[in-house]
């Protein structure tokens, strides 16, 4: 047989690991933009210029047609547009004399108000003043923070939380904070509804969870799926699972599935919602070993696991059609895994540095 000229064997080779529905995916780069990743093409198609500087986090719409990025350069906010890919509203909340400092946060279902927890700064005379942590109400229209109150006391260590661990019921009534435990927050006053002890798994010396808005990628409508790290009050030994929290009644249904690791990034789940694969770490530096695990919705048990090579700091993600995960982040790359074998596919080269903002991936 003749050899097929180079650029039909590349195209072969294409058609060979694309995903069977190609999806865009959406990143933070720097110095100040999104890249716009086409997974048919294995190659970035368009590059989005942020006014207010570099992208923290990403955060998507319920419908998946907006993405909400905030940057920390000018302490901005950048409404996306996925259809057209314009940035159809931007704005710094910095004036002369105040400095805000924000990561993520969660938007109303209307799109017009953004919840977040904010650090505020104040320029005095001679000095800077440096507020506690609060929870912010900020106005996409008006382009600014309309209220603030004040995290209750109790809950001022790592009231930041997560990157984007925020959800808003589809009435618009509640906040959800994911961190240690479930905060629950009215929105109109900002006062405690309830809190849920059960302890979200955290992961030192990993970017983020996924995608820098991670609820985005393990929720579903109206409940927040993840895996989630518990304890009994005798031997204290850590035990992980799958847990489902309904947004509406505040109900976990908890599962758990064995020992709990040294470090786990979150919960990827299939479309169909069959399949959820998690990142694993055990160990630090020349000991630390990484593995990918997948896992059975349906019966919440470990189906399989595969170890692949470590990164200092990497981020965890899924193609939009569920057959293929992703390991980037901190680097120009991402390296493409097949999600039914778990073994090492390719490599992307992204040509630009990324951000730990995170990834959104649309249809």
């Amino acid at each position: 047989m003749r050899p097929l000229p180079l650029g039909l064997t590349t195209l072969a080779a294409c058609a060979a690991w694309a995903p069977a529905q190609a999806s865009l995916l959406f990143m933070g780069a720097y110095p100040n933009s999104l890249i716009v990743f086409d997974e048919s093409k294995g190659a970035v198609v368009q590059r989005i210029p942020l006014a207010t500087g570099l992208p923290t986090s990403l955060r998507a719409s319920a419908d998946k047609k907006t993405i909400y990025v905030t940057t920390i350069t000018n302490s901005g906010i950048e409404v996306l547009d996925v259809a057209t890919r314009k940035v159809t509203n931007k704005f710094s909340l910095n004036t002369p004399t105040q400095r805000y400092r924000f990561n993520g946060g969660a938007p109303d279902p209307t799109g017009k108000l953004f919840y977040t927890v904010i650090t505020q700064i104040d320029k005095g005379v001679d000095r800077f003043e440096v507020s506690k942590p609060k929870y912010a109400v900020i106005d996409l229209a008006q382009q600014k923070v309309i209220a603030t109150y004040d995290v209750a006391k109790e809950d001022e260590e790592g009231a930041r939380g997560f990157r984007s661990s925020m959800l808003v019921s589809d009435d618009g009534k509640y906040l959800y904070q994911f961190r240690d435990k479930v905060i629950v927050l009215d929105t109109t006053t900002f006062k405690v509804v309830e809190r849920i002890d059960l302890a979200k798994p955290e992961a030192p010396g990993l970017e983020g969870v996924s995608f820098g808005a991670p609820l985005d990628a393990i929720s579903e409508r109206g409940r927040h799926v993840s895996l989630f790290n518990g304890s009994d009050p005798h031997v204290h030994n850590r035990v992980f699972g799958v847990a489902r929290f309904d947004l509406a009644t505040r109900e976990f249904q908890y599962t758990p599935i064995g020992p709990a690791p040294g470090q786990m990034a979150g919960l990827q789940v299939t479309p169909d919602g069959r399949q959820a694969y998690t990142v694993v770490t055990n160990g630090v530096t020349g000991n630390k070993r990484c593995e990918i695990w997948r896992f059975s919705m349906s019966a919440n048990t470990l189906q399989q696991k595969s170890e692949f090579p470590c990164k200092s700091r990497f981020t965890f993600g899924m193609s939009g059609d569920g057959r293929k995960l992703y390991m980037y982040g901190a680097s120009f790359e991402i390296d493409v895994y097949d999600a039914k074998s778990l073994k090492f596919e390719r490599t992307w080269d992204l040509q630009n540095d990324i951000t730990g903002a995170g990834m959104i991936v649309t249809p």
